[in-house]
């Protein structure tokens, strides 16, 4: 309790909230809830008895109880006499689990070990920085349902969602929020219990044994986690004890009224607690190999979405006790496993995101790249014929590339709400279209920074997606779409099987230019490399036009295998075939060797360098 109380707990789960009582029948409850007057435990083992089982209250604000009759499976919540008078029944913040809805109490949870069989994955885990990583991102309730509409439950998606990542190529899952929450249209951005996974999908140890089938399946898991708001559910954390508890106590600053959320003060040790306790809960009690942490700008800055704000001590904007926050939960999720996946999805140019905080950094080792995502999106839905008025912002990224350690991502964000679907994006004919989507992942695999792709990306949907219904997959009944999954899960097995793409993938000496600036022909070229002097030659053309008799600069002699092209009949291309060639001694590009390449219109090609004379 005392490291609680000074903001240092990781696990204050496995004191806080209700637990089996040791030697005897019943549980032990505890809430932090300062400025209550009163509380008092109610639930199915007392009838709901307003007054029956009092808590007592400590020093500091937590209260404490025990009740004997109170048995695993059971309902519970806490009847709160706020400071402000008024009674009301709360959610346990440390709940286990939460019955369904429209129910909102907690279920009393026993303590069994889970039989994990995944130990041989964990401990050959790598480091993240130096591994292949492709992501698929995933919202549960809508990558498959029931004709009947019901939800496929974590047994279920066990039976269908592991062996299919695993035949589309991915390193890594991602899940949108699986933290319990209230409304479905938030789909799970707005928690209101930050140890329950949600009862949507079936129990706790249904969840468990998704993530370790996956591990044994030679996958990573990533969850979706929120310590930047909640929402003003009544029996959720808003203002918890009948006062600003788990929120900021300045009426200026502890609400987003866009979002219709609180803000957390995560510079109260409690709620510090609270939080870095939430976040190696995940990772230990679950096994997920990392969070993506939500909403990390909006955390940052105290201007965030707001006409009025309360500036720091220094008249900045910048919250100094988000920046402990992240750099203390960082160093605790790296205590507990080196090898996690902390990343940040961090909008603006904040600096030093994924360094270390004994540099200055926030600690993170990963950080969503949104400014690559925003740029390669706006050149993308461009008209071919006007893209060299944005060439700028197909190559822009690479000035930047190496400043963070980046995920490039292609998230549910960018195919819902008017956004279009990736194919809708796309410009030109019906074939165009699927031609320029290859195209983009083909740029995407390439460009330094790990990669993310939201579910449905592979099926080519015309339609955005939409949380009420399950993925389009009546469209692989049509030879293109086929075909465009099989390009997405090949270009996958490519991208991991060269190391090219991913070893060392973080570091400026991994990629160099060939050609950078040709607008007009709407055509890129560059290596990725390393220091072993093997080479990967990657060309791209952004245009709809064959180009004839293109002449590309190579750094060396040798033979140039080509490896892998987006044009490929069996993608849905026009089945152009690449040869390997020997450059000749022709200066270009600032190399003393190039060749002439006929380079298929909005493609994506391959060359590896299969030996030099040096």
């Amino acid at each position: 309790m005392e490291r609680f109380y000074r903001g240092e707990s990781d696990d204050a789960y496995t004191f806080m909230g209700a637990h089996p009582l040791e030697g005897k029948k019943g549980f032990s409850f505890r809430v932090w809830a300062p400025r209550a007057e009163s509380v008092h435990v109610v639930g199915d083992f007392n009838f709901w008895n307003r007054t029956e089982i009092p808590m007592v209250k400590d020093a500091h604000g937590s209260w404490y109880a025990e009740a004997t009759g109170a048995r695993e499976g059971q309902r519970y919540q806490y009847l709160i006499c706020g400071a402000n008078g008024k009674e009301i029944y709360k959610t346990d913040p440390y709940a286990r689990a939460v019955a369904p809805l429209p129910d909102t109490a907690g279920i009393l949870c026993g303590e069994k070990a889970f039989p994990w069989r995944d130990g041989s994955y964990r401990e050959n885990k790598k480091n993240p920085l130096n591994a292949p990583m492709s992501i698929y991102e995933v919202h549960l309730g809508s990558w498959r349902r029931h004709p009947d509409g019901r939800f496929y439950t974590y047994t279920e998606l066990k039976e269908h969602l592991v062996p299919y990542v695993k035949e589309m190529g991915y390193t890594h899952v991602e899940f949108l929020p699986l933290t319990e929450y209230p409304y479905e249209g938030s789909w799970g951005y707005q928690v209101t219990g930050y140890y329950a996974p949600t009862h949507r999908y079936g129990s706790p140890e249904e969840l468990k044994g998704l993530v370790d089938a996956f591990h044994r399946a030679g996958i990573g898991v990533i969850l979706d986690w929120v310590p930047a708001h909640f929402p003003k559910d009544e029996s959720g954390l808003y203002e918890f004890d009948g006062s600003f508890c788990y929120e900021k106590r300045d009426p200026v600053m502890n609400e987003h009224r866009g979002w219709g959320t609180r803000v957390f003060d995560w510079g109260r040790f409690e709620v510090r607690s609270f939080l870095i306790s939430s976040a190696l809960f995940w990772l230990r009690e679950y096994h997920f190999d990392g969070l993506r942490v939500d909403a990390v700008a909006s955390m940052l800055y105290l201007d965030y979405c707001r006409e009025e704000f309360t500036p720091n001590a220094d008249g900045g904007n910048y919250d100094p006790d988000a920046i402990e926050f992240f750099k203390r939960l960082n160093l605790a999720a790296f205590r507990h496993d080196p090898s996690a996946l902390m990343v940040a999805e961090e909008s603006t140019a904040f600096p030093m995101v994924t360094k270390p905080p004994e540099m200055g950094g926030l600690g993170f080792n990963l950080k969503w790249n949104m400014g690559w995502m925003n740029d390669i999106l706006d050149y993308m839905e461009t008209d071919p014929l006007f893209r060299k008025g944005k060439h700028n912002t197909l190559t822009f990224s690479l000035m930047y590339a190496f400043s963070e350690n980046y995920v490039l991502p292609l998230s549910h964000d960018e195919v819902v709400h008017l956004k279009k679907s990736m194919m809708e994006k796309m410009p030109g004919s019906y074939e165009e279209r699927f031609a320029n989507l290859r195209l983009l992942y083909g740029y995407m695999f390439a460009h330094p920074g790990g990669k993310l792709n939201f579910m449905g990306s592979e099926l080519g949907q015309f339609g955005e997606w939409n949380e009420k219904r399950e993925l389009d997959w009546m469209l692989l009944t049509f030879p293109s779409h086929i075909g465009l999954r099989r390009y997405l899960g090949e270009l996958n097995r490519f991208y991991r099987k060269e190391k090219l793409l991913w070893e060392n993938g973080f570091s400026s000496d991994s990629f160099r230019w060939i050609s950078a600036d040709d607008r007009d022909n709407g055509v890129i070229a560059f290596l990725r490399q390393n220091e072993r002097g093997e080479k990967l030659l990657c060309i791209f053309n952004f245009c709809p036009v064959e180009r004839r008799g293109y002449r590309i600069g190579v750094p060396e002699h040798g033979v140039y295998i080509p490896v892998f092209h987006s044009d490929r009949r069996r993608y849905g291309g026009e089945g152009r075939i690449l040869k390997r060639f020997t450059p000749e001694q022709i200066p270009m590009h600032g190399f003393a060797y190039s060749r002439e390449f006929t380079i298929p219109p909005l493609s994506a090609s391959f060359y590896k360098l299969q030996n030099s004379e040096n």
